[in-house]
């Protein structure tokens, strides 16, 4: 009864038989190197394959049972269902493997990643390092994503003509210098400028628009800059390639913060002096590099104080200026009350006689 079963199932114009005998062979795959990548891992203690292992494991999962129902339907009876189902599963083995390919370039991404410290206090090796490899893992996505669409178009009769041309390098060149993609190319240029000339890297201190804050996307066409309330500021990739703008930490990140009062002339100057060091002495945001107190300009009723003062990063600039600052006015209005600006006005009296 089995034998007759099995020769039915055979005969069918539907090739069950090849479907499954795919599906099981691409199963048996998967689990042997599953197996072997477990096996391995545990003996190299290699991260590596651990992450390799992470990001490709579902991708994988699905490719090899596609691919291997593929391969085992090509041996199958030459019938207008099987042409179909080769058809068929042609576009779903190059979606699978477009799939597989992203999951690779995040799996490389993170290997690479993972040899970098991107947390610690110096990190501008890292940074840079993260911003390159940030970019050329949206490049090779649009790239591969962009084959795996011809591939597709190339599969079907109608579209052939469109995949060859997608695929030439004239084909690419006309559509991406198209009317409607200038401005994409000249960002997506722009991406490729700043990737490695290193203007600006993730995690960059910036002051761009009158607003100050940290790089945190470099896209494709834009990049995010979050501003220190917490705001995003959205600007076009071209910004940091054709406009000025100030980068704090570009070379290095420490930082020589300054702060600025408007002090009447009675103001002891020394003593003023003499408060700022006593003061920096205590600020765990101080790094003991710059401190200095100068008049800096002189009015009709008051001189400007210039405090400076340096720190490791801007962020710790910022709170050692607004607690310096802080500081230095109670002292003045506790100490020296005489030294806060006052308006003066001469009154002149005439006796009448």
């Amino acid at each position: 009864m089995l034998k007759d079963l099995i020769e039915n199932v055979s005969n069918l114009s539907f090739p069950v038989v090849h479907l499954v005998i795919g599906l099981v062979v691409g199963v048996i795959i998967d689990w042997l190197v599953a197996i072997s990548l477990t096996l391995t891992v545990k003996k190299s203690k290699s991260n590596d394959l651990l992450i390799f292992r992470k990001r490709c494991k579902n991708a994988f999962n699905t490719l090899v049972p596609v691919a291997s129902i593929f391969i085992v339907l090509n041996y199958a009876e030459d019938t207008d269902t099987n042409r179909i189902l080769i058809k068929t599963f042609l576009i779903l083995l190059i979606i699978a493997s477009v799939h597989f390919l992203i999951r690779v370039v995040y799996a490389m991404e993170d290997i690479f990643l993972d040899r970098y410290d991107i947390d610690k206090e110096d990190n501008r090796k890292e940074r840079k390092i993260l911003t390159q490899i940030n970019f050329l893992k949206k490049v090779f996505i649009v790239v591969i994503v962009l084959i795996g669409f011809a591939l597709i178009l190339l599969s079907f009769e109608e579209g052939r003509k469109y995949g060859q041309t997608l695929l030439t390098t004239a084909g690419v060149a006309s559509v991406i210098l198209g009317f409607a993609a200038q401005k994409s190319i000249s960002n997506f240029l722009a991406g490729i400028q700043i990737a490695f000339t290193q203007p600006i890297k993730i995690d960059d201190a910036v002051v761009v628009e009158g607003e100050w804050g940290w790089v945190e996307e470099i896209n494709l066409t834009y990049v995010v800059v979050r501003i220190w309330d917490w705001r995003r500021l959205i600007l076009p990739i071209t910004y940091f390639v054709e406009k000025p703008f100030q980068n704090w930490t570009r070379n290095k990140g420490e930082i020589i913060g300054s702060v600025i009062l408007h002090l009447d002339y009675r103001t002891p100057v020394e003593k003023l002096r003499s408060k700022l060091e006593e003061i920096l002495k205590t600020e765990p945001n101080w790094d003991g590099q710059v401190k200095s107190l100068q008049i800096t300009d002189t009015k009709e009723f008051t001189m400007t104080v210039r405090a400076l003062m340096s720190a490791k990063n801007s962020p710790m600039a910022w709170d050692l200026r607004c607690s310096v600052r802080e500081k230095l006015l109670t002292f003045l209005q506790e100490q020296h009350p005489e030294s806060l600006p006052v308006q003066r006005l001469d009154v002149h009296t005439s006796e009448k006689r």
